[in-house]
């Protein structure tokens, strides 16, 4: 169902592609300084300390947390433990505008994930946008050149954000099954808290994995600290806050919506910050994306 939109949340939805098309630009400047799930790791760290005055109480064994630490163990693995860090891995071998478009599709698996796992229906019109979403993403995959997809010629960073899409589609949706406690529910802080302490096991977890099974190292310095405390505040704190406030208001397809202005923005900071120029198939493929979330908008 359509929802209109308050200028409030319209602002509030537009924070997190803002802070998004950062972080994919930011990733991509440090992937030479610390190894992907690594960085997801510490960004997350970083949190914990920010929203720690906020919402230690969660902390103590009687909190209202833990007899619902299923939901918000679920919620951290797709929201903290893989969606960024799949982002990440994403960057070593594709480009921000790239994985910024691919993302772009995010309102596509919203729907699925809605009509397969909570029984919303999907009116043909929105069936239509879909297709036109999926055409644009293959646009992306294929650089523009239909046989690379006959090849199945693909970077590995795509498929990589292509499995953080579907992983931030389920957790978007899990976001408006509220059954959690009003303690929880009511304190955006101790809501974040609730999935940083779950999704910090995550994220140590799959990054101890990754300086197991490859060389990993980090380069220490200003530039890598910069990185962090932007990564940690912005697009994880303030984005994950608007985020997850926008999405219970709004719902989430509407607000799917707004994740297409990332690639936008991505462009235009990749173009200041990397020199990666768009291409026309970025053109083509976003204007497919835009049109697919407009046709499939519609009443």
């Amino acid at each position: 169902m359509t929802q209109k939109l308050s200028p409030g949340t319209a602002l509030m939805l537009t924070v997190p592609p803002l802070l998004w098309a950062g972080n994919a630009v930011v990733g991509r400047l440090v992937s030479d300084l610390v190894p992907p799930i690594t960085l997801n790791f510490l960004r997350w760290v970083i949190a914990f300390f920010i929203l720690l005055p906020f919402a230690w109480h969660l902390l103590k064994p009687q909190s209202a947390l833990w007899p619902h630490w299923r939901r918000f163990a679920l919620l951290s693995l797709l929201g903290v433990g893989c969606y960024n860090a799949l982002q990440y891995l994403a960057l070593q071998t594709s480009t921000p505008l790239n994985v910024t478009l691919v993302a772009a599709s995010t309102p596509v698996f919203m729907l699925a994930a809605g009509a397969l796992l909570f029984k919303t229906p999907v009116r043909p019109a929105q069936w239509l946008g879909a297709g036109l979403s999926i055409a644009g993403v293959l646009v992306v995959l294929s650089r523009g050149d239909a046989a690379q997809l006959l090849q199945v010629s693909f970077v590995v960073g795509d498929i990589y954000i292509l499995l953080a899409t579907v992983c931030w589609a389920l957790y978007s949706w899990l976001l408006t099954q509220r059954n959690e406690p009003d303690e929880i529910r009511s304190n955006w802080a101790a809501f974040l808290m609730a999935q940083v302490i779950f999704g910090l096991g995550w994220a140590g977890l799959f990054s101890g994995a990754e300086w197991a099974l490859t060389d990993a190292h980090i380069t220490w310095g200003a530039p890598l600290y910069a990185a962090l405390a932007f990564v940690a505040i912005g697009p994880a704190v303030l984005a994950y806050r608007c985020w997850g406030l926008g999405v219970q208001t709004a719902g989430p397809a509407m607000a799917g919506f707004f994740s297409n202005l990332t690639p936008l923005l991505a462009a235009i900071m990749s173009t200041f910050f990397l020199g990666d120029m768009p291409q026309i198939y970025h053109v083509v493929a976003f204007s497919l994306i835009v049109s697919g979330i407009l046709v499939s908008s519609r009443r």
